[in-house]
C-alpha cells in the first residue's frame, strides 16, 4: 500500500500559486457590497420604513407589521438584484458555530407558475427545528420547537447567493439557545447604567455602548497533508508528532515576510471580508511557523461578534480555495505558540467619546479614571466568572504556554497609571487632583497618559491588560463564539456602575458633593481591588504563590472553572441586571460540561485508534526488518563480529519492542478508564474523571509514539510530521 504521506508531501511541492483578482483597485469601491447597510436602506427603503428601521436600531423601538412587510420587500429586491435565491435567519446556537436553514424567495402559484415573495413574518420570526441543538436541559429532544427573531441591529448579508438575516435563536418557552440574545441584554443593561454615569461629567451622553476589536490567530496547513492526518481531521489537533528540528527558536516567522501562498488566500480573505463590511485591517505572521493573525478595527460589540463568526466561516471557505485548511484549535501543534483571539474591549457614547481614553482636562481624566477604576473592581470581584467565560478543552491546553496568559486572572494596568492609582489614594480631595492638572503640564501629576503618547507598557503575559485606550482580553481562545465573554464582561460592568451610582448617592444624600462623592468611592475601590492588580511576569512561580495569598482563584481545567456560572453569586449578578435566569445559566454550565467531554472523549478514541491502527503496525514491520537484518548478519560473518556488530540491532529490536508494549498498555489502560467514566452519569464528576482519568493516558502514549518517530525508517512513517506540517512549501 502506497505511504500516503509521501503521496501528500509530493502534492505539496507543485501548488501554484494562486492569483487573486481584485474587483477593483480601491477596496473602498466594493467595501460592504454584500451587505443591506446604512446606504442600501436609502435607496431602496421609503422614508417611513427607514425611519421606523433607524429607531428599532438606534432607540430598539418595535417596527410596525406593515412596515416590516415593506422592509422585506426591499430587502428581497436588493438581494436579487444581486442574484439571491434564497434567505435564511443566520443565528449563533450554543454549538459555538452558526447556524442557517435556507428557504426559497420562490412561492408556486395556481397554472404552474410561481412568484418570489419575500414578507414581513418571515423577516421578523422562523421556527426552526430546535432539537437537534445543545441545550443543556433546557428542553427535551422531543420539544423540538425553537424560534429565531430578527436583530435589526445587525444588518443583513448576502452569503453564497443567500441573503443572511442575523437573528437570535430561543426555545418556545423564552429561554435564550443561543450567544446573540444574553449578549444584546447585557448591552441594554450596561447602556441603561452607564449613561447614568458619563452624565456626572457630560450632561449631552445619551447612548453607551461597548466596543469590541479582535484579533484572529490560526495556522495555516496542506490540504493533502492535513487529510494525511486523522487526528487534525477529527479534532482539529495533533495527537501526535515529534517536535521538528526547527520550528519557533529563532523567532524568524513572526512579522516576517509572508508566503506567497499565504499571502494570497489573505488577499483573497480580505477582498470577502470587505463585501461583507468586514474591516479587516491589519494581517501578518505570528510567532509559530504556517501561524497567521489578522484582525479589524473597532466596531460595536454586536457586530464585532457578528462579523468575527463570519471571518471563520470565511477562512475555511477561502482556504479551500487555496488548497489550505485552517486550524482555529487552540493548541494544534505541540511545543509551539497556541493561538488566540485577544478581544479588545472599550465604552464609546453617542457623541464620539471613548471612556477609556485619557483626557487633556481635569473633567475628562477624572470620568477616564472613574470608568477605569469600576472596571478594576468589577473584574475583582468577578474573576473566576471570566475564567469560566473562556474555559474549553482547547483552551486548557494553550493557557499558560507560549505567549497565552495563564488561567489565573488578573489586570496590567502599567507602570504610569499604578503610579497615578497610588498617588490618588494619597490625595485628601478630588479638588487636589483638579488642581495638579495644570493646562500647560496636561501629563505631569498626577500623569494620566493622553492616549496619542499611549503610555502603557504592552504585558503580553497578562490575561486582561490596558493598553491606551481599551482592555485586552488576552485569554479567549481562537475558535471560540467572541459573545460569551463579551456578554459576561458587559455584565459584570453594568452591575459594578450600579453599584458604584449607588454609593456615590448614599453620600450625595448625607450633604457631599457630587465630585466629592466620586472621588471618595473611587479610592474606596482602588484600594478594594489592589488584588486584582499585577504588573509582572505571570508566568511565574512566585506569581501563582502571591495569587494564592490574594485570594485569586486558579482554576487549571474547564471543570473546575466552569462551576462560576452556577454559584449563586452569578446566577444573582445576570437574574438582577436581567441578562440571564437560573435556568439558562445552569443549561450553559450542563452545555459545557458535556462539551468538554465528548472532545476529550473524541480525542482519546483518535488517539487509541492512530496508535493500535496506524503506529504499531509500522513498528512492527520496522522491527521485522531490523531482526531480518540481524539474522542476515549472522549467516554472514563470524560469531565474534557478530556479538559486537548486532549489539546496536538487537538494542533498537528492543527499544521498539519496549514502546510498543508500553503504547499498547496505556492505550488498553485509556479504553477502560473511559468506559468506566462513561457509566457516571452527573456531568460535573464524568467531566473530572475524563481529566483525571482518561486524560493522564495522553501524554504517556504520545511520548512512547513520539519515540518511535524518531527511531522508525523515515520512509515507513505513515503520518506527516511536524517538520512537514509547520512549513509552507
Amino acid at each position: 500500500m502506497p505511504n500516503l504521506r509521501f503521496i501528500a508531501l509530493e502534492q505539496t511541492l507543485h501548488r501554484p500559486v494562486e492569483k487573486v483578482r481584485y474587483p477593483s483597485n480601491k477596496a473602498s469601491d466594493y467595501f460592504g457590497s454584500m451587505v443591506f447597510n446604512q446606504t442600501v436602506m436609502r435607496e431602496y427603503l421609503t422614508e417611513e420604513a427607514h425611519d421606523s428601521l433607524q429607531k428599532a436600531i438606534k432607540e430598539g423601538v418595535r417596527i410596525e407589521r406593515k412596515v416590516t412587510d415593506q422592509i422585506a420587500s426591499a430587502m428581497k429586491a436588493w438581494a436579487m438584484g444581486k442574484g439571491v435565491t434564497h434567505y435564511t435567519h443566520w443565528f449563533h446556537p450554543l454549538t459555538g458555530a452558526t447556524a442557517e436553514k435556507h428557504d426559497a424567495f420562490i412561492n408556486p402559484l395556481e397554472g404552474g407558475r410561481a412568484v418570489e415573495e419575500f414578507m414581513g413574518d418571515a423577516l421578523i420570526q422562523q421556527e426552526p427545528d430546535a432539537s437537534s441543538f445543545p441545550s443543556g436541559g433546557i428542553r427535551n429532544t422531543f420539544e423540538a420547537r425553537g424560534y429565531t427573531a430578527w436583530d435589526p441591529t445587525s444588518p443583513a448579508f448576502i452569503l453564497e447567493n443567500t441573503l443572511c438575516i442575523p437573528t437570535i435563536f430561543v426555545a418556545y418557552t423564552g429561554e435564550s439557545l443561543d450567544y446573540k440574545t444574553p449578549l444584546l441584554k447585557s448591552m441594554k443593561a450596561l447602556d441603561d447604567i452607564a449613561v447614568d454615569i458619563v452624565r456626572y461629567f457630560n450632561k449631552n451622553v445619551q447612548k453607551v455602548y461597548p466596543t469590541l476589536g479582535w484579533e484572529q490567530e490560526y495556522f495555516l496547513v496542506d490540504t493533502a497533508l492535513f487529510s494525511a492526518r486523522p487526528d487534525l481531521v477529527l479534532t482539529g489537533k495533533t495527537v501526535f508528532g515529534h517536535s521538528s528540528a526547527k520550528d519557533q527558536q529563532l523567532s524568524d516567522h513572526y512579522f516576517g515576510t509572508i508566503h506567497s501562498r499565504a499571502l494570497a488566500f489573505m488577499q483573497e480573505l480580505e477582498i470577502e471580508a470587505h463585501k461583507l463590511g468586514i474591516p479587516l485591517k491589519t494581517r501578518h505572521n505570528e510567532v509559530a511557523p504556517s501561524q497567521f493573525e489578522c484582525a479589524p478595527v473597532f466596531e460595536e460589540v454586536n457586530i464585532a461578534v457578528d462579523h468575527n463568526q463570519l471571518l471563520m466561516h470565511l477562512l475555511d471557505k477561502v482556504a479551500r480555495n487555496h488548497n489550505f485548511k485552517v486550524l482555529l484549535h487552540e493548541k494544534p501543534y505541540a511545543g509551539v505558540n497556541g493561538s488566540g483571539k485577544h478581544n479588545n474591549w472599550s465604552l464609546a457614547t453617542n457623541t464620539g467619546i471613548n471612556l477609556l481614553s485619557p483626557g487633556k482636562t481635569a473633567k475628562e481624566n477624572f470620568r477616564f479614571i472613574t470608568f477605569l477604576v469600576n472596571i478594576l473592581k468589577a473584574v475583582h470581584d468577578h474573576e473566576e466568572l471570566l475564567r469560566a467565560s473562556i474555559a474549553s478543552a482547547g483552551n486548557d491546553m494553550r493557557l499558560g504556554a507560549n505567549e497565552a496568559p495563564p488561567a489565573i486572572i488578573s489586570v496590567f494596568i502599567g507602570e504610569q497609571i499604578t503610579r497615578t492609582l497610588h498617588e490618588i489614594e494619597k490625595m485628601p480631595s478630588v479638588r487636589e487632583l483638579n488642581n495638579n492638572q495644570k493646562k500647560d503640564v496636561p501629563l505631569n501629576i498626577p500623569k494620566i497618559p493622553e492616549i496619542l503618547f499611549d503610555n502603557t507598557d504592552r504585558n503580553r503575559t497578562s490575561p486582561f491588560a490596558f493598553t491606551g485606550n481599551k482592555f485586552e482580553f488576552r485569554a479567549v481562545g481562537s475558535s471560540a463564539n467572541t459573545a460569551k465573554p463579551m456578554f459576561v464582561l458587559n455584565t459584570i460592568m453594568a452591575d459594578q456602575l450600579i453599584k458604584f451610582k449607588a454609593d456615590v448617592e448614599k453620600m450625595t444624600e448625607k450633604g457631599m458633593e457630587q465630585d466629592d462623592a466620586i472621588f471618595s468611592i473611587v479610592k474606596k475601590y482602588i484600594k478594594e481591588s489592589r488584588t486584582i492588580r499585577f504588573e509582572g511576569n505571570s508566568y511565574s512561580e512566585e506569581w501563582v504563590k502571591e495569587a494564592e495569598k490574594r485570594g485569586l482563584s486558579n482554576h487549571g481545567s474547564t471543570p473546575e472553572a466552569l462551576g462560576a456560572f452556577i454559584s449563586k453569586k452569578t446566577i444573582d449578578l445576570f437574574k438582577r441586571n436581567q441578562v440571564m435566569s437560573k435556568k439558562e445559566l445552569t443549561s450553559r454550565y450542563e452545555m459545557k460540561l458535556e462539551k468538554y467531554i465528548k472532545k476529550v472523549q473524541i480525542e482519546a478514541r483518535v488517539m487509541g485508534d492512530l496508535a493500535i491502527n496506524h503506529i504499531l503496525p509500522t513498528a512492527i514491520l520496522y522491527q521485522n526488518r531490523l531482526i531480518e537484518n540481524t539474522r542476515g548478519l549472522k549467516e554472514v560473518i563470524d560469531s565474534k563480529s557478530f556479538v559486537k556488530l548486532a549489539k546496536n540491532q538487537t538494542n533498537s529490536i528492543k527499544f521498539i519492542s519496549d514502546h510498543i508494549s508500553a503504547i499498547k498498555e496505556n492505550v488498553e489502560n485509556m479504553i477502560e478508564a473511559r468506559k468506566q467514566a462513561n457509566k457516571i452519569e452527573n456531568a460535573y464528576e464524568k467531566a473530572i474523571a475524563y481529566r483525571d482519568e482518561v486524560m493522564v493516558y495522553f501524554d504517556r502514549i504520545r511520548y512512547h509514539v513520539d519515540k518511535l518517530e524518531f527511531m522508525i525508517d523515515d520512509e515507513l512513517w505513515p503520518l506527516p510530521k511536524y517538520r512537514e506540517l509547520l512549513f509552507i512549501r
